[in-house]
């Protein structure tokens, strides 16, 4: 069903699409939603924010072009994870663009507020730091997250803190954008450019295409991750990343 041109910008209009339900059987139904502007944007598609009229609750809608060249994994992954640290698949539907043959995954997720990259941002600017009692709660919360969908097969392939979502109020941390996820099977190659530049495992910047959802854990993207939540800098980690690098 293609989407009305309100929702491109007219926030206050109510916008009604046939979705389906992210979990349990594919039973469409209208769903529909007002309160609509950008909340973010990149090479991967528009995240707006929106809220249900059913519930009143606020949700993002991801907006993706469906390019036939790349396979695009994040519904189906994202339709078996069912975890309380993971970004909620409230529903799917699917609009077609301005030109013609152009069709967009549009996933009603979750909305959470801030991420660990801005609220890092915040401190630094402030001249401060996260308090320790936070870095660890995120941190235990990342670690839950990953341990759930290793266990499901899955390797995210994208950590970074502005894809840790959190709630200011809450502490609760959920992990999002599985568009670069995989569900890794032994012995089948993968890609090695793959996962943002600054959080990529050595083994990834060796060109390996053989690796494990360890990738996710043991390269630099958590002690990076840790130490830009606890400073708001990226710094590079010269005898770890050797030690790892010796490893290899």
């Amino acid at each position: 069903m293609p989407l009305p041109a309100c929702f491109l910008g007219d926030s206050g209009k109510v916008t009604t699409v046939v979705a389906t339900p992210g979990q349990g059987p594919d039973r469409p139904q209208e769903v529909s939603y007002t309160d609509i502007k950008v909340i973010g944007n990149g090479s991967f598609g528009v995240v707006y924010q929106a809220r249900l009229i059913d519930t009143q609750e606020m949700v993002a809608i991801k907006k993706v072009l469906q390019d036939k060249r790349f396979k695009n994994r994040e519904l189906q992954i994202m339709r078996k994870l069912d975890h309380c640290n993971i970004v909620r698949l409230r529903y799917f539907f699917y609009s077609s663009g301005e030109k013609k043959d152009e069709v967009y995954l549009n996933l009603v997720l979750d909305f959470v507020p801030e991420t660990v990259y801005r609220v890092a941002r915040h401190f630094n600017k402030a001249k401060s730091i996260i308090p320790i009692i936070y870095v660890k709660v995120y941190m235990y919360q990342l670690f839950r997250s990953l341990a759930y969908i290793h266990s499901q097969g899955v390797c995210h392939r994208d950590i970074k803190p502005q894809n840790l979502l959190v709630d200011p109020e809450t502490a609760v941390l959920k992990l999002c954008d599985f568009g670069s996820a995989k569900q890794l099977v032994r012995g089948e190659p993968n890609v090695s450019y793959i996962c943002s530049r600054y959080y990529r495992a050595p083994e990834l910047i060796f060109g390996a295409t053989d690796y494990t959802a360890n990738i996710d854990i043991c390269g630099r993207e958590l002690p990076m991750l840790f130490n830009f939540s606890t400073t708001g800098s990226r710094v590079s980690f010269p005898f770890f990343f050797a030690n790892c690098s010796a490893k290899l």
